[in-house]
């Protein structure tokens, strides 16, 4: 139980001071919204949970190693700066796969309903 609870804590702390993690959760609100005002499918909503997932996930850890790398030093150094890019770049990389997912899902189900 107490590893619900840690998990909790570490969750709150994502989205109580990470800019980042603010527009992801009003991407995750819009996305979700339009789900359900576009009605997708069962197999669909398969989709668009796993690319919401997809990007926390990524957040989620980018945060943490950029945490970690800001602990061991606060001097710049070229391999830590690395690190923390190449962390951001995963992020970048769940994110725009997870745009190509929503346009693909959430699409065509607009464009049947606009006409």
């Amino acid at each position: 139980m107490r590893s619900f609870v840690y998990a909790a804590r570490g969750l709150r702390s994502l989205v109580r001071t990470e800019h980042n993690a603010w527009l992801h959760l009003a991407a995750t609100g819009l996305v979700i919204a339009a789900g359900f005002a576009l009605k997708i499918s069962m197999d669909d909503w398969r989709w668009i949970t796993l690319a919401i997932a997809l990007v926390w996930i990524a957040e989620a850890f980018n945060t943490a190693i950029e945490e970690l790398c800001d602990r061991i030093t606060d001097v710049f150094d070229p391999a830590i700066g690395r690190v923390k890019d190449l962390a951001a770049g995963a992020v970048l990389l769940a994110s725009i796969g997870a745009a190509i997912i929503g346009i693909l899902t959430l699409g065509p189900a607009a464009v049947n309903i606009l006409f």
